[in-house]
């Protein structure tokens, strides 16, 4: 116990190369974040600015990408500020803030699809009751729910990964506080309860996809045995890119735990922090047709 080291900073390893690879990945970095602060803004903006969608489901769109935004700005600028300045060190509060903030915008968007899945089973399966099931205070009372539900997930994670100090060792194989990382480096008591948050929100996690393929099953039946060429295309038009945005997500949250830096490390973090705010504005405007229309009409103005 004399020699026992309690590390208070953590070492980022993101990509360990000249000063011009780290130079290029602070304006990839750069130009990735412009412009996924451009997309999410200009979504936001539009369906504040624009009467015609003031609906629920254009709600749960403008908390997305304002989730979006805060996520890709929790990780982004800062390292954008380590590529440049090859300052590497992150102080244990800096990292546990980090994690507590990422952690609760990827919750509450999660929760906010779940919600929107079931807004889009409404609307398409049942129409004729949409305005009395899916009512103002039903769409305030779900978003105050998935933000609470966010808050308390990210808190228990946060508090289980640092209750303990770190003593292992400081060094981070990414270029952000990864969860996975995290818990790498942490004590074998902190690696068991986390296992045990992990097996519980799994299992949540495989309630929430069970609901969510449900309620696409029956939209998707639905739209199939429409009549209507138009209906059916606005039914797909307004499914299409919460699907693509969920399964993007899925597939981002699949990346392994990395043990040494090297660039597939990075371009896979890359992948899962930056891709998601960056594309989730290009799909609801390319497969939206609303919001395309909204769009000409801002410019146009």
């Amino acid at each position: 116990m004399d020699n026992l080291t309690i590390f208070t900073e953590f070492l980022l390893m993101g990509v360990t190369g000249s000063w011009e690879l780290q130079v290029l990945q602070g304006v990839l970095f750069l130009v990735i974040y412009l412009g996924a602060l451009t997309g999410n803004l200009v979504t936001v903006t539009v369906i504040m600015t624009d009467a015609r969608l003031h609906s629920p489901m254009y709600y749960f769109i403008s908390n997305v990408a304002l989730l979006d935004l805060g996520s890709i700005s929790v990780v982004v600028p800062r390292a954008l500020v380590m590529s440049m300045t090859g300052n590497k060190m992150i102080s244990l509060r800096e990292c546990a803030l980090q994690i507590f903030l990422f952690t609760i915008c990827v919750a509450v968007e999660f929760a906010l699809l779940v919600v929107m899945s079931y807004d889009r089973y409404v609307a398409i399966c049942h129409p004729l009751h949409y305005g009395l099931i899916i009512t103002p205070s039903l769409c305030s009372q779900a978003t105050a729910g998935s933000w609470a539900s966010g808050l308390a997930y990210s808190a228990v994670h946060t508090g289980a990964l640092f209750r303990l100090p770190f003593t292992k060792t400081n060094v981070i194989h990414q270029y952000f506080c990864d969860i996975p990382q995290i818990l790498r480096i942490s004590s074998s008591d902190v690696q068991y309860s986390e296992f045990v948050i992990l097996a519980i929100s799994i299992c949540l996690l495989s309630i929430c996809f069970a609901f969510m393929f449900v309620s696409y099953v029956n939209i998707f039946s639905t739209v199939l045995n429409t009549h209507s060429v138009e209906a059916r295309n606005k039914a797909m038009s307004t499914c299409t890119p919460q699907l693509a945005i969920l399964l993007l997500c899925l597939v981002a949250a699949l990346g392994p735990i990395a043990k040494k830096p090297s660039l597939k490390n990075l371009l896979t973090a890359m992948f899962y922090t930056t891709v998601p705010p960056f594309v989730n504005p290009i799909i609801y405007c390319l497969r939206n047709r609303e919001i395309s229309a909204a769009l000409r009409r801002m410019f146009s103005r």
